[in-house]
């Protein structure tokens, strides 16, 4: 009888979708808070010739075409793994051919949240560029890029988030961002749990990401314009939490940040807020304790705070300068674990890491080539810059796992970069 009874409850459990990848569903979301958690930024804007967005070698050339010499990318991914790869315009030092990825294939996206899953990274937040997805192609290539990561997120158990840049709109283009958060919610139901049980929740709500708020870089749209979309978002029409990307000099109005007083006024109506890193210092100039003061001001307001980490940058080819390849050297780790250490003794409970898959600016996590197995990038200088020789492709998907342990509460880890 007792059989009978268990069998019948597990039947019943399957039958009403109670059943999660990582056991008996609870209800609400598998990620109901960004605590604790180690996720990274994932652009998915790159696009190959044949690959079916129409958009070419989208991001992966410069000003003009896609030819030896002319490139946006500094990295050049591992395609080892890859089910669809593309034969690009450049060559190895023998003489063959070089190939690359598409996001744009559901296969790649796949791939990329299969190694999150292998390596411990918790998820990403998909970028989506507001000045992209106005267009008919840009829309088509993110949607489809958003579509498949959904599938791979729930598949591999692994969070998801929607992260808005408001790099290149103007003030009207804030009534755009909702029309456009309404619309996924109406064709991918984000926000059902039982649909997407991986998206990301936080404070209750689902959480999307404005990022590009208070910087002092002349855009064309202001403070004031974000202050009115944050409050549209977190309204009753939407009611969702928001994560805010802001300069890296907030809190004291310096360097990057814009002076007006009213940057402050909607930093406090954030759940969350992440400061943008990326770029403003090396392994010579990091202070953790910039970190730590800024906690010390989130907590005084109720505002949960995620510092930023990066392995390095390097953007030689997008500018077609050979003097800023390895502008921040990665080190081989020791300025990533520099970073997730700091954050880490300075009292963060959480991490984003920029990025998964950005090769444009070198800060990329996921595999790349070593600097021994690169292809060739045209005379005057320009090369693509890989990763150190000493280290497997891997390398920074596995010491980025690692750091997700420690946030996650492993113990055995210190400032001392940990031995793979």
């Amino acid at each position: 009888m007792k059989r009978i009874k268990i069998s019948f409850y597990i039947t019943l459990i399957a039958a009403t979708g109670a059943f999660s990848i990582s056991g008996i569903w609870k209800k609400g979301p598998r990620y109901p808070s960004y605590t604790h958690l180690v996720m990274a930024g994932y652009q998915g804007w790159f696009a190959a010739n044949g690959d079916g967005s129409q958009r070419g070698w989208y991001h992966y050339q410069g000003r003009g075409g896609f030819y030896p010499g002319n490139t946006n990318v500094d990295l050049w991914p591992d395609v080892t793994e890859y089910l669809k790869k593309y034969k690009s315009p450049f060559k190895f030092a023998d003489g063959k051919d070089a190939y690359l990825y598409s996001p744009y294939d559901e296969s790649s996206v796949e791939l990329h949240f299969k190694w999150m899953k292998e390596y411990g990274i918790d998820g990403v937040h998909m970028q989506r560029f507001l000045g992209e997805v106005k267009s008919a192609s840009g829309k088509r290539h993110f949607n489809k890029v958003l579509e498949s990561a959904l599938k791979a997120a729930k598949k591999y158990d692994r969070a998801i988030s929607v992260m808005y840049d408001l790099s290149g709109c103007s003030s009207a283009d804030m009534v755009y961002l909702e029309q456009d958060w309404k619309e996924l919610e109406s064709i991918f139901k984000l926000s059902d749990t039982k649909i997407n049980p991986t998206y990301l929740w936080h404070r209750g709500k689902p959480l999307v990401t404005i990022w590009g708020v208070g910087f002092n870089d002349y855009r064309k749209y202001t403070i004031g314009d974000v202050n009115k979309l944050v409050d549209l978002l977190k309204g009753p029409r939407n009611n969702i939490s928001i994560m805010l990307g802001v300069p890296y000099f907030w809190r004291t109005a310096g360097r990057d940040t814009d002076k007006s007083h009213l940057l402050q006024e909607v930093i406090k109506k954030a759940d969350i807020l992440m400061p943008w890193a990326v770029g403003r210092f090396d392994s010579k100039t990091y202070n953790p304790q910039i970190v730590a003061d800024d906690i010390t001001w989130c907590k005084e307001h109720k505002i949960d705070y995620v510092p930023l980490v990066f392995p390095g940058f390097t953007w030689g080819n997008m500018h077609k300068d050979t003097t800023i390849y390895n502008a921040i050297p990665r080190q081989k780790g020791n300025f990533l674990w520099q970073q997730i250490a700091g954050a880490k003794h300075a009292g963060a409970q959480s991490l984003y890491v920029a990025m998964f898959d950005e090769i444009d600016e070198g800060t990329a996590i996921f595999k790349t080539a070593r600097a021994a197995d690169v292809p060739l990038n045209g005379n005057e200088g320009f090369k693509f810059v890989g990763i150190e020789n000493e280290l497997t492709s891997d390398y920074y998907l596995w010491l980025t796992g690692q750091g997700a342990k420690w946030f996650h509460g492993g113990n055995g880890y210190s400032i001392v970069k940990p031995l793979r």
